[in-house]
């Protein structure tokens, strides 16, 4: 219920949609209710009136008829528009209200997650999570609404057709489907856990494709991708049956109730109590009230997916909770001096740092170049630097101020940072640049190009900054999309500049040339050059080994 209530206080700003959308869907079912009651009063009456020779006033029940089959009609629309109208903008607000508690996160948040289970939380748990309204939410409410009001009605004639009715809707609208519901609550929760199991196989298949076919492993993990899939089938079989089980319930409870309500009637019917027309009106209103509870079977199976899913999503964003300081937007800096003293970190707590008593001084406009073995831990003071990750000890300057008292926003408008991962995204060249500086003109696109040496090749292609890049830039070579991550890097306003292992997928002359084109058009900015390589080293002010200590220093 903990989660439940959290989900709704998501939901408190669409309060007056959801309550809208549940008075349509109610209304639209009483109306079926009507329809099905009159028409059944109706044609009996009329029969009764045809075989006596009697009159009748058929056009008022006719025109009753004829309102509920339009407002049955219009309603089903209305409903499916007000109701579908309300999921979007839950899914507009639940799908904002995540990505703003991930957003501004340090890395070190989200290590701990596989990102096939990360990618599993931002989409399955997340669809899962925007249906609950109009699968769960709006069925339960219009149900017990429905059932109370037909309850009533019917009271009205006979208590004993009231309780027959309400003990079986009851027992197989309700109860049962409820009490398979919590039998196999765990069902729901494996069927979400072998989804991530199948989703995070997939991606280590996509992504280590090459290493388990140069060691052997992927008939082994064809094999495991297999057994998943033949559990999750097994699991969606097993929640199929129970679904049926419900349904059959309720099969079995519509005509028994139709049938409880004829055997009660016939006495009241033989004593002049009831009216024979009532008495069919009362019968297919009996059935047709089965109608309300119809769709709990399925709400109710689907809560132990629903559970899983929300306390998936509420541990995520718990694990990266809100930043205290202010993320507003700051103007772009035109200095940086940057200073970081004995500064110390470790991924976790008791394990070596990975950096330890580091120093860097880097004034402006100075370039400065940190190297040191692969893996050795040179990216992580990026990471410090840029503030995504935060010192366990020392201190980090900013033009004299600490990066933990700087919002967000501000630090990374320090910095402009081409990685080591050159973090393209599905779209055209041009949009993949105007990330770093959305107002630049298309002579500055061709400009950083131009630095980068990618120009030359761009022009060459048929539909040139307008080419599409595909799926994490497929398209492009590795050393191609790691120059374009540079020219975005070059293309963002920022006073330092940040190349960690630039020449990834370069030769040592194309890595050198590169660099001594991004030295002679950095102007006033600052570098700071993170390798493993000699190649550009000569253009540096200085070279710091990952010790923190001068192994080179050259005057320009």
């Amino acid at each position: 219920m903990r989660l439940l209530f959290r989900l709704l206080s998501l939901y408190r700003p669409y309060l007056g949609w959801l309550a809208l959308g549940v008075a349509v869907a109610l209304v639209t079912l009483l109306a079926n209710l009507a329809l099905m009651a009159a028409s059944g009063w109706f044609i009996t009456a009329m029969g009764i009136a045809g075989a006596v020779g009697g009159t009748l006033d058929y056009f008022t029940p006719a025109a009753v008829i004829r309102a509920c089959a339009i407002l049955r009609t219009g309603g089903r629309y209305v409903e499916r528009l007000v109701t579908h109208e309300a999921t979007f903008r839950l899914i507009a607000r639940l799908r904002v209200w995540l990505y703003r508690q991930l957003e501004p996160q340090s890395p070190r948040a989200l290590d701990r997650y596989h990102s096939g289970d990360l990618a599993s939380r931002l989409r399955s748990d997340l669809d899962r999570l925007e249906t609950v309204y109009l699968r769960v939410f709006v069925p339960l409410v219009v149900a017990v609404a429905a059932v109370s009001l037909l309850l009533a009605w019917m009271n009205r004639y006979a208590a004993s057709f009231a309780m027959a009715e309400g003990l079986l809707l009851g027992l197989s609208g309700f109860a049962v489907p409820l009490l398979l519901a919590v039998a196999t609550s765990r069902l729901g929760q494996r069927q979400v856990r072998l989804a991530v199991a199948l989703t995070e196989t997939a991606v280590d298949t996509v992504q280590g494709m090459a290493e388990l076919l140069a060691f052997g492993a992927a008939p082994a993990h064809a094999a495991r991708f297999a057994e998943l899939s033949r559990r999750r089938i097994a699991t969606q079989v097993r929640l199929g049956r129970l679904n049926g089980l419900s349904q059959a319930a309720l099969l079995v409870g519509s005509n028994l109730a139709l049938w409880s309500v004829v055997v009660l009637a016939i006495p009241l019917v033989r004593g002049g109590g009831l009216a024979a027309a009532d008495f069919v009106m009362l019968a297919l209103a009996a059935l047709a009230g089965f109608e309300a509870v119809a769709p709990l079977p399925a709400a109710f199976l689907l809560a132990g997916e629903v559970v899983e899913s929300a306390t998936r999503i509420f541990a995520l964003a718990d694990a990266c909770p809100p930043l205290s300081r202010d993320t507003g937007e700051a103007e772009v800096p035109v200095r940086c001096e940057v200073r970081m003293s004995r500064v110390r970190f470790a991924y976790e707590a008791g394990a070596p740092p990975v950096v330890d008593g580091f120093d860097l001084d880097l004034p402006q406009g100075r370039r400065v170049a940190i190297v040191g073995p692969t893996g050795s831990g040179k990216s992580t003071v990026v990471l410090l630097l840029t503030g995504l990750l935060q010192p366990d000890a020392g201190t980090i300057l900013l033009n004299g101020h600490q990066v933990t008292d700087l919002a967000p926003d501000a630090v990374r408008r320090f910095f402009a940072v081409a990685p080591q991962d050159p973090g393209l995204f599905s779209g055209s060249l041009r949009q993949n640049l105007l990330l770093a500086r959305p107002d630049a003109s298309d002579s500055e696109l061709w400009q950083a190009l131009a630095v980068v040496q990618l120009a030359e090749f761009v022009v060459s292609l048929p539909q040139g900054l307008d080419t599409w890049l595909g799926e994490a830039g497929v398209t492009f070579s590795g050393g191609q999309a790691r120059r374009l991550s540079i020219a975005r890097a070059v293309l963002k306003e920022a006073p330092v500049l940040i190349l960690d292992e630039p020449g990834e997928g370069l030769d040592y002359l194309v890595e050198r040339s590169l660099l001594q084109a991004v030295v002679s058009q950095l102007g006033a900015r600052s570098l700071l050059l993170i390798t493993h390589r000699a190649a550009g080293l000569e253009q540096m002010d200085q070279v710091l080994n990952f010790a923190g200590e001068s192994a080179d220093a050259r005057a320009r």
